[in-house]
């Protein structure tokens, strides 16, 4: 693995995102508008599954918004140049680690917009230590899925609409084990009730990495 390069390449995504401001801004108005319409419809939520369930609904969709353009903005000859310059293997792990931070920080933020808008009662009696890090990892998780996904989609060249039909049938998986976590933490649950299932999403993390690390130079070179 060469160290040099992924760092390189960090840089070069950051640069592009930096370049395209509005990709930045189109993902959180997407969140924030999102939840807001939500509010319209529900109010301020106080039962907890409910609460629960519509934040990580919310929270998928804003990932695949997000993370559907990971392998959809360079073309064939873009593509042709990056592989002469960089190993496969350093690009996806280098694309990966920058969607996963995307994905944390967009994670973060909405969630502190859906406490705002929908409202954050049933955060008061919850374990917050273990809810806001199970939040951060489901978004990584999500990242780490979804990124790899984007790349099967973009090299069959049907984009979006084939992520969409992989994506949720590999996620829902880990949705389901994200809204359980979450909601054990909401009821204030300790680490020792929740944490199997937070082992559970570290384990699927790790097994998307070692999947899109050991494929992805196949399935580039085609």
């Amino acid at each position: 693995m060469h160290t040099a390069e992924i760092a390189h390449l960090l840089r070069l995504e950051w640069q592009l995102d930096r370049r395209q401001k509005h990709v930045w801004g189109s993902m959180a108005l997407y969140v924030v508008s999102t939840i807001y319409v939500c509010y319209h419809g529900v109010r301020h939520l106080t039962d907890v599954p409910i609460w629960n369930a519509l934040f990580w609904i919310i929270l998928l969709f804003a990932a695949f918004n997000a993370l559907g353009r990971s392998f959809q903005r360079e073309d064939a000859g873009r593509q042709l140049y990056l592989y002469t310059l960089a190993s496969p293997r350093s690009v996806v792990l280098a694309r990966t680690a920058y969607n996963a931070l995307v994905m944390a920080a967009l994670s973060v933020l909405s969630l502190a917009a859906y406490a705002l808008f929908i409202g954050g009662t049933p955060m008061q009696a919850a374990r917050l230590d273990i809810f806001v890090p199970v939040v951060v990892v489901g978004g990584v998780g999500f990242a780490l899925v979804l990124t790899l996904l984007s790349a099967l989609a973009a090299r069959a060249g049907n984009g979006i609409g084939l992520m969409a039909i992989l994506g949720f049938p590999i996620v829902l998986p880990m949705l389901l084990s994200l809204m359980k976590a979450s909601k054990l933490a909401l009821d204030g649950m300790g680490w020792n009730v929740t944490g199997q299932y937070v082992l559970w999403l570290v384990l699927i993390d790790l097994i998307t990495v070692a999947l899109a690390w050991l494929l992805f130079p196949y399935l580039w070179r085609d």
